[in-house]
């Protein structure tokens, strides 16, 4: 356990946030006692990859933290990527977040850049990764299989308000396979 009192940091593009992100954090949450949740890919969205905007995450975040009693744990940051400008990537992370102690985070490059500047940090466990995937959910989601079990019921509902399963079926079908 961490001192308390102690904030981490915790990484991801959350497209969507789905039940593995939520059990991350609270295995994080048992740890530390406040969290940061930095949206990374902040600038993106309307691709295959990156569907939803940085304001559709946040809003399906906040409602999940809303519903499970976390919003005095938790606060929610939006995070730009900078065009493979790695070195000052972690200067932007900073200047975008409240302070923080720790990173929590799965991404081979962000530990290293983290670590670089002698931010301490930890990888996470995977729950059900072969279930929870965000990947595997917007395929789902786009070849009409069920995909709402996946992710907690609030983001399910903002998804549907966004039409956004018809928002990647047309950003599907507009790709070729080889962009896939």
């Amino acid at each position: 356990m961490q001192k308390k009192g102690s904030r981490a940091l915790y990484i991801g593009r959350f497209q969507p946030f789905h039940k593995g992100h939520l059990k991350a954090l609270y295995w994080i949450l048992e740890r530390e006692n406040e969290v940061i949740i930095g949206i990374g890919s902040a600038q993106f969205s309307h691709t295959l990859k990156n569907p939803f905007t940085l304001g559709e995450r946040i809003e399906m975040i906040y409602s999940v933290l809303k519903q499970e009693n976390l919003l005095t744990r938790a606060v929610i940051v939006g995070i730009p990527d900078t065009d493979n400008q790695h070195s000052i990537w972690v200067s932007l992370v900073k200047s975008f977040s409240p302070r923080f102690e720790k990173v929590y985070t799965n991404d081979p490059l962000s530990r290293q850049l983290f670590e670089e500047n002698n931010i301490p940090t930890s990888g996470i466990p995977f729950f059900k990764r072969d279930i929870y995937k965000a990947t595997k959910i917007r395929e789902l989601m786009i070849s009409d299989q069920p995909w709402e079990d996946l992710v907690p019921q609030p983001v399910a509902k903002i998804i549907k308000e966004i039409n956004g399963v018809e928002r990647l079926k047309k950003i599907a079908g507009s790709l070729t396979p080889q962009q896939y």
